[in-house]
């Protein structure tokens, strides 16, 4: 367990301080991968920072399974920050050396011995899928590969604790599930907590459990994903859900037009239809669409409703799980 409380940190620039982290707190359960999502100084490196113990708060305590970090030094800290693993993309690989020698780098600043090492280092690349480049150079690999790379070697001492921070950032769409893959296998397989921070809400749908929103160093929004994206009120519904776009004429069409979120295959597939066929009343897609949040499907809708028993069937749905707003007065819950 990761636990943020109250973290406070800003940096002096030559004009002012500049406020990086603003009384942010959270936790992050064990064997999590947990995402920070958040635009471009956020805050969401400056977190991960404190959290990888490279960086002291201001203010707040980091916690790792209960213990107040904040309080450690000497020994005992470089003790600690060996648990924590940091995908470290700036440092980059030594060119000089093999994929298999990058890996095992760590290890031999630990001073393991050469089976050791060997077993452990083949054990990472074949965790990462690059078991057939272990003799390659990093100039013979792509982007992606590098970045699988980066990741083995953080992980190769056996931390509890991954650090990515931005893990996808410059790497194409194709070879980006590659790396996310590399990461949910230490978090399934290996049993590590992983902490990714992005930019990219796409990220966050594929891998992600739990998140934390951040804007301009404050925590915005934090919780399970697909519970935050099923209110339709919620910062991370109206950034990651699909985006809905219809015209006034559109909605005229209709007797009611209302924004409905279905979250899993049951409420996507079946629940439209069947309340439609209950209750004698068309539904009608005129906006937004479908995404998936790992293997669940999640859609969002503006449906225009036909029919005397429109209230009545909006009532069924919510109470089979449908989050429903009025979109033409505002976001308002349709009581079940």
């Amino acid at each position: 367990m990761i636990t943020v409380e109250n973290l406070s940190k800003s940096f002096r620039s030559d004009r002012a301080a500049v406020v990086a982290l603003r009384d942010v707190s959270l936790e992050i359960g064990a064997g999590s991968l947990y995402g920070v999502l958040g635009p471009a100084g956020a805050g969401k490196s400056t977190l991960a920072r404190c959290v990888a113990l490279q960086e002291r708060p201001d203010r707040g305590t980091v916690r790792l399974d209960g213990l107040n970090t904040g309080t450690l030094d000497g020994r005992r800290l470089r003790e600690l920050r060996r648990q924590v693993g940091v995908v470290d993309t700036q440092a980059g690989l030594h060119a000089e050396r093999t994929v298999a020698g990058n890996v095992a780098a760590p290890l031999e600043r630990l001073r393991v011995d050469g089976p050791g090492r060997r077993d452990r280092v083949g054990k990472l690349l074949d965790l990462a899928g690059l078991t057939r480049r272990a003799t390659q150079s990093p100039g013979e690999l792509s982007v992606g590969q590098r970045r699988r790379t980066e990741i083995a070697r953080a992980l190769v001492t056996g931390p509890s604790v991954l650090l990515a921070d931005d893990p996808t950032a410059g790497v194409d769409t194709e070879e980006s599930a590659a790396v996310l893959t590399v990461l949910d296998r230490a978090r399934a397989e290996l049993g590590v907590t992983v902490v990714l921070t992005t930019p990219d809400g796409n990220v966050a749908r594929r891998v992600c459990e739990d998140v934390a929103l951040l804007d301009q160093g404050a925590l915005v929004e934090s919780g399970n994903l697909l519970g935050l994206l099923s209110d339709p009120g919620s910062r991370a519904a109206r950034q990651l859900l699909p985006a809905i776009e219809t015209s006034p004429a559109q909605a005229a069409a209709y007797d009611r037009v209302v924004d409905v979120v279905l979250v899993g295959f049951a409420a996507v597939g079946a629940l439209l239809p069947e309340a439609a066929g209950r209750f004698g009343t068309e539904f009608a897609t005129i906006g937004g669409g479908l995404t998936r949040v790992g293997d669940t499907p999640v859609a969002r809708f503006r449906l225009g409703l036909r029919g005397d028993q429109a209230d009545a069937a909006l009532s069924w749905i919510a109470e089979r799980g449908a989050h429903v707003s009025h979109a033409a007065r505002g976001l308002q819950g349709v009581a079940a």
